[in-house]
């Protein structure tokens, strides 16, 4: 199985343009896809970019991950409504240094051999290109009708809004990263989001219009949920790869709680397991979905890859403590076990305040793990709090010196997923 049947099989080729399975079958071909730097870190929708250029690179091929240093001050109109806020060069600067860092956590730059990896940042090709340059030698060989063809274009220009023309070029940016790695790195193939591909096929056609070569394009689907929520996000915002803001238990859960569809879908989408292996799992899992094995098997795989072993282990080590049954009673819990349960948020509160006892509205807002007592209350009417594993049914329930463990700790839950360990101080 080349590499474009590989990843056909596991769900991450949408459009291709003719020519890239015979151009990727005849050579080792230099290929890359963009990162946008609009954050420090790198959140799970970057990860099937990040899995593409892995699949390039254990297919023998040479990987380029682009980070936007430049088309990043601008803002791509691709599947947006309205303009995005620019950012500072500074603030860019800081998010690139974090994305740098991140990504060498999964690709070979530093080997030796042909298809090691590059890191590179457009910015470093257009800070010394003059206004008039770009509209000479990039703006007249692509024109104006071929610009607004495209959907992302096309959209913004009927929507209400409309578009600046400040994000009406930045396809000729994005097709000029094509050309220039074209020209200085014999990159001939562009890979990204199915968003992308108007955006990619102008960098084709500007390597053969300015070039006289030939270059290639495919993309993936974009990630969705099988329920119509948003993939990659929940009540607290972004999964992202940076442990300091997703920890990895959390990271372990959001994997773990994907719905059945959606595990099969993803679990070869992002992991790098064998075909046979994979639909094995699957068959096991469909013989018995109240184990979810598949998403077992996915938040192990997926957490492994973007933590490490040690941390899926703390992250599996702190879902059993919190949801086995035999660790039911939380009286049942160590001190060790609350301590070492990574990822929970952990919270302080003044413990003088529980000998009189705390109302549990007041309570929760006070500890800020609900933001209002509004908001508090109805999670109590609603029957979504749990101190020490043990329901609270009534507003007038008062948290109190006796409900702390080992005469420091208070464990609560708000829904069926969320912790949170209150230490008494």
């Amino acid at each position: 199985m080349n590499l474009i049947e590989e990843l056909r099989w596991r769900g991450l080729i949408h459009d291709i343009m003719p020519g890239t399975e015979e151009q990727l079958s005849k050579e080792m071909t230099t290929g890359y896809v963009g990162f946008d730097p609009t954050a420090d870190s790198l959140h799970i929708g970057s990860l099937v970019p990040i899995i593409l250029l892995v699949h390039m690179q254990k297919a023998g091929h040479k990987p380029i991950a682009l980070i936007g240093g430049a088309t990043g001050m601008i803002g791509d109109p691709s599947g947006k409504s309205e303009e995005r806020n620019l950012l500072s060069e500074e603030t860019l600067n800081e998010n690139i240094n974090g994305i740098k860092i991140q990504l060498s956590r999964f690709l070979d730059f530093s080997s030796k051999q042909p298809n090691s990896a590059e890191l590179v940042n457009n910015y470093d090709w257009f800070k010394p290109i003059s206004f008039i340059d770009f509209l000479r030698d990039v703006g007249k060989h692509i024109t104006i009708n071929y610009m607004m063809a495209k959907d992302s274009v096309k959209k913004r220009i009927e929507g209400e809004t409309g578009i600046s023309y400040t994000e009406f070029a930045y396809q000729l940016m994005q097709g000029y990263d094509f050309l220039w790695l074209y020209q200085n790195k014999n990159c001939k193939l562009q890979f990204g989001g199915s968003d992308q591909w108007g955006n990619m096929t102008t960098g084709a056609e500007l390597v053969r219009r300015k070039a006289a070569g030939e270059a290639f394009v495919f993309t993936n689907p974009l990630i969705t949920k099988s329920d119509g929520g948003k993939f990659g996000k929940t009540e607290k915002g972004n999964i992202w790869l940076d442990a300091s803001k997703t920890s990895p238990y959390q990271f372990y859960q959001f994997w773990l709680n994907a719905a059945d569809a959606d595990a099969e879908k993803w679990i070869r989408i992002f992991t790098f397991m064998p075909h046979n292996e994979i639909l094995s799992v699957i068959k096991e899992h469909e013989a018995d979905p109240s184990q979810r094995i598949v998403q077992k098997r996915l938040a192990e795989e997926v957490t492994k890859f973007v933590h490490g072993e040690e941390e899926l282990k703390k992250a599996i080590t702190t879902t059993q403590k919190l949801f086995d049954k035999q660790h039911a009673p939380a009286e049942y819990l160590t001190v060790e076990d609350l301590e070492s349960m990574e990822g929970i948020v952990k919270v302080n509160y003044e413990k003088m305040k529980l000998e009189s006892g705390v109302e549990i509205v007041n309570f929760l807002a006070e500890t800020m793990i609900l933001p209002s007592k509004g908001e508090a209350r109805k999670m109590v009417q609603n029957s979504g709090i749990s101190i020490n594993r043990k329901k609270v049914d009534t507003q007038a329930f008062k948290v109190q010196m006796s409900n702390l463990l080992h005469d420091k700790y208070i464990l609560v839950q708000k829904g069926k997923k969320n912790y949170y360990l209150v230490e008494a101080v």
